[in-house]
């Protein structure tokens, strides 16, 4: 493939308010984002600032050099780039600066000290003239006012936001970001409940990790009593409108609220763990609280993780290979475990032949998790007679009563 490619007819700047344009490119293939499945594509944004001195906040992806030059070449002749911001250092966004420098030479980069730092260790031997910002730093730039925000672990040590105050602009870097490529721009241009349920398999699967931390920096976003009125993430589409229902989201998924809902995930060799899944999940749903079933041969788990995100429970089958539980299985309590999440219950079933360790193994890696475990595990030999599939009800009952318990 070659090195730059064009994926739109339209390589046009998108105006987002007066003097702010969109400059970004949009990637309709890309699957895989590091391990996070992304059936809708993704954007990489970069925003154009044209005050007196033109701003570029971000880059995109090096192959998208060319849409993203188009699209700035559509408002002002790139040679005229004063200052190009970098927020944050991944490649998605800034793999295009030492592209963009060749042409705005005489552009200076403004970033944070961290930023800076992981800037050179991804483009060595690039000659950075770099404005170093700290937290709180407000720059006039023009007719511009910009305050840079230490916006660390959300979701690198190294990402900042920006405000520009005479646009009520946050330019919010990987939060409140979706991997979804549209050619519509902005949030309200989207099903609501498509851009919501994008918004939060993003937190889930990219900032969840930082729970704490999305609290701590959303509450002192909100301490400076800025007028944001639009906010534009690094990654799909743009929200403006009422901002309410993503921040309240976001605060939300932080604090680790649990919904009255239990997931249900399993894999299966002959379908006898899967009927006891099915059981299982009837006996929770017997009392009104809400299932997610999933089989992991069909579903990748980045989904599966968007919906344990506010369930009270997360309950795991696994049948028993080679005296361990099954491959798909592992792989998944691999990725949730670096998730940290908390105020679950935990619970792990399983059908085997003459050994019977996984559902085991499975429960003690729930409990390292900190999860509240159910315990012991639930296990039946080879296929699930009436009799077991009875007992599989009655643990999805007793699954069901500790949500309810928890969630009251």
């Amino acid at each position: 493939m070659p090195e730059e490619f064009f994926t739109e007819k339209s390589k046009d700047a998108v105006k987002i308010c007066d003097d702010v344009y969109w400059v970004g490119a949009i990637d309709y293939k890309i699957r895989d984002f590091h391990g996070y499945f992304t059936p809708h594509g993704t954007t990489y944004n970069a925003y154009l600032i044209l005050g007196d001195e033109p701003i570029l906040i971000d880059t995109v992806k090096r192959g998208f050099f060319g849409e993203m030059l188009s699209r700035i070449s559509s408002v002002v002749e790139p040679e005229e780039i004063k200052y190009i911001v970098a927020l944050h250092s991944e490649l998605d966004h800034s793999g295009s600066l030492p592209a963009i420098l060749k042409i705005a030479k005489h552009a200076r980069v403004i970033a944070s000290e961290k930023c800076q730092e992981f800037l050179k260790l991804h483009h060595h031997n690039l000659n950075l003239q770099v404005l170093t910002v700290e937290d709180g730093t407000t720059l006039k730039i023009g007719n511009m006012t910009c305050t840079f925000l230490n916006a660390s672990m959300l979701h690198w040590p190294d990402n900042t936001m920006l405000f520009l105050h005479e646009r009520g602009i946050l330019f919010s870097s990987d939060a409140f970001g979706q991997h979804l490529a549209t050619r519509e721009r902005f949030s309200d241009q989207v099903s609501n409940d498509v851009v919501m349920y994008e918004a939060k398999k993003y937190y889930a699967n990219i900032i969840s990790r930082y729970a704490a931390v999305v609290t701590k920096k959303l509450n002192d976003l909100l301490s400076r009593n800025f007028n944001i009125e639009i906010i534009a993430p690094a990654h799909g589409v743009i929200w403006r409108g009422d901002l309410k229902g993503i921040l309240d989201a976001y605060l939300k998924w932080s604090n680790g609220v649990p919904e009255k809902k239990a997931v249900v995930v399993y894999d299966t060799m002959w379908g006898s763990t899967a009927r006891m899944a099915h059981a299982i999940a009837s006996g929770i749903m017997s009392k009104g609280v809400k299932v997610k079933v999933f089989n992991l041969r069909s579903t990748d788990r980045s989904e599966v993780l968007t919906e344990v995100l506010d369930a009270c429970a997360i309950v795991v089958g696994s049948p028993t290979l080679n005296n361990t539980m099954f491959p798909t299985v592992a792989d998944f309590l691999t990725y949730l475990k670096g998730f940290k999440l908390k105020n679950k219950i935990g619970a792990a079933f399983g059908s085997y032949g003459w050994s019977g360790e996984a559902p085991k193994e499975v429960l003690d890696i729930l409990k390292s998790m900190g999860f509240e475990v159910i315990e012991p595990p639930l296990r039946t030999k080879y296929v699930p007679s009436e009799e077991d599939l009875a007992k599989c009800q009655e643990f999805g009952t007793k699954i069901s009563d500790m949500v309810l318990s928890k969630t009251a």
